[in-house]
């Protein structure tokens, strides 16, 4: 069985801090989890594992809050992929 795109965003997240439990709707921002380097490391992650390129009008804070956000900018940049 694969992962869904939030499961594949959250398992990501949470392998960086397997000591938080964070859900698909949590603001990682506003958790104090996401600092400048981990900005960049998951605009990276994104693109790669879900073969999209996020183009600079996308590169929105609001995008990455969540990963139930991060889905949505997935399923807007790769329709063929379901926002599971």
């Amino acid at each position: 069985m694969s992962h869904t795109t939030k499961e594949q965003i959250l398992d990501f997240v949470r392998g960086r801090y397997p000591q938080a439990e964070i859900d698909e709707t949590q603001d990682i921002f506003a958790l104090g989890f996401v600092n400048s380097l981990f900005a960049m490391e998951l605009v990276m992650f994104v693109e790669k594992t879900f073969g999209v390129t996020i183009p600079n009008e996308e590169l929105r804070i609001d995008n990455f809050r969540t990963a139930t956000t991060m889905a949505e900018l997935v399923a807007r940049l790769s329709p063929t992929l379901a926002v599971a």
